[in-house]
This record gives structure tokens, sequence and C-alpha cells, in this order.
């Protein structure tokens, strides 16, 4: 299922919304180099920048790309990961927060951004630009510690907006159950076109990340990468558990500018 959009109109400009889709986009080409620059500046920024697990449950230690044939990153104390990579390494604490911006590829940005847009400018008008870019980043933080928590030692570097994003859903699904998404729908080489509620839409959304993050569980990928379906988990919960405490201003009658009068 994609979703195109919702009719809940926003009362004001997303603002936030938008900065926040245009620092991904100038993060995917300009400091990822995507398209500008070759394959391995694009993978070093990825290690250097992206959230990896084993730094985080692992205070003090740094991983890098050695600069061997094999590829294969190397995890040890911050001093000689330095030293032997030969140039200063952003520190962990950075890496959280850039790889909420970073993404490995134009469907991976556009999807997350997709999203964003269609859902995210309600969220932002239940509650203001300042406590949505709270709300947003600590999402983002969730979701890189849920998928710590998953993988303590796991060396692959986590980049994208998906968790924060994910918070966005729960936040919307919990808000607004009942506004109706347009959604694609695929059906093996046909499609179409419904008009769905948004639990629904975002309903099948989680349980599609949950099936996937079990089935990882059972059979990992290894650590060449994949998708990072815990972070997805804990963003969208963070979101059903906390948007209570920071929307203020929710769109309560949100169904009437669809009803139907009836006389």
């Amino acid at each position: 299922m994609i979703p195109l959009k919702d009719n809940i109109p926003s009362r004001r400009f997303p603002i936030l919304t938008v900065v926040i889709i245009a620092a991904n986009v100038l993060m995917f080409f300009l400091f990822q180099g995507a398209f500008i620059k070759d394959q391995a500046y694009f993978d070093n920024k990825v290690v250097e920048y992206g959230a990896i697990p084993y730094e985080i449950s692992h205070p003090g230690d740094q991983c890098y790309l050695p600069g061997d044939e094999n590829g294969a990153l190397k995890c040890t104390t911050a001093d000689a990961a330095e030293r032997d990579a030969g140039e200063n390494l952003a520190p962990t604490w950075l890496t959280i927060l850039t790889s909420m911006f970073m993404h490995g590829g134009l469907l991976h940005l556009g999807g997350n951004m997709l999203f964003l847009w269609i859902f995210g400018n309600n969220i932002e008008d239940s509650m203001g630009p300042l406590r949505f870019a709270a709300f947003y980043l600590l999402g983002g933080l969730a979701a890189v510690l849920a998928q710590t928590l998953i993988g303590p030692d796991s060396m692959t570097p986590t980049i994208g907006a998906s968790g924060a994003v994910a918070a966005v859903l729960g936040a919307y699904a919990l808000l607004y159950p009942r506004a109706r998404v347009v959604t694609v729908i695929f059906i093996i080489i046909f499609f179409t076109i419904l008009e769905l509620p948004a639990l629904l839409v975002l309903g099948a959304w989680f349980a599609l990340q949950a099936l996937s993050g079990a089935s990882s569980l059972v059979q990992p990928v290894g650590e060449g990468g994949g998708v990072a379906y815990f972070a997805h988990i804990g963003g969208f919960l963070f979101g059903l558990a906390m948007i209570r405490l920071f929307a203020n201003d929710v769109h309560e009658d949100y169904e009437s500018a669809h009803r139907v009068p009836v006389y």
C-alpha cells in the first residue's frame, strides 16, 4: 500500500515539516554526495555518521572502515579508531542525530518523505512547530534505542528518517483514526486506488513491520544490512504513547468538513 494523501486540511502551513523534508534531501545529495561523489565517499559518510548499535551499547568505542579489501567495519576504542582511520571520527551522540537525516537510496528517501508529508503536517498542526521538532527528534531517538536494544552488538549503521516518521504515524493513528487516506493498492501486477480509514492503513503498516521484525529474528540478514524493523516499531510505539503529552491543539472535529448533511 502506498498512501497518496489524507482528507484532513492543515489549519496552518506545516513549516517545520517542509524544513525537515528539505534537510533530508540536502543531506542525501550534498552531505552524503549521492550521485555527486563516488560510492566510497557515500559509504564512508554512512559509516561515520550513521548510528551504529555497537557504539551506543559500548560507550567509548567507535567503528570505522579500515580501508582493506573486505570492506568490513572494525570497532575498537575511540583513540585507536581515530589513530587507525587517520582522522577525527564523529562522536556517537552526534551520529544518533545525523542518522535521522541520512538515507541509503532514492526510494528510501522518497518513501520516508512521502509519509512525512502526508501525515506530518497534521501532527505538526496539532502541537505547533517547536513541540513537533522535539516530538520528531525524540521519536527518532526512541527508534535508534529500540534497534540497539534488539541488536546491541550490531556493527551495521542505522540510517534513515523511518524511525522518526514512524513516531508521526503512531501519533496520527491515535489522533485521527477515522481520517480517510487515498491509497494505492497493488495486487500482483495490477493496482487500484481506494480511500481507506487511516487506522486501517497505519495498522497494516505496523503489522507488516512487526511480522517482518519477528521474521528477521528467526532468519537474520547478517551484518551486511537490511531494514531496521525494530526502529520502525520503537518509533511507532513512542508516537502512540507520547502524542497526548505533546498535542495541545488537536483538530477534534476533523471529520466535520466531509460529513454529508442530513435533512
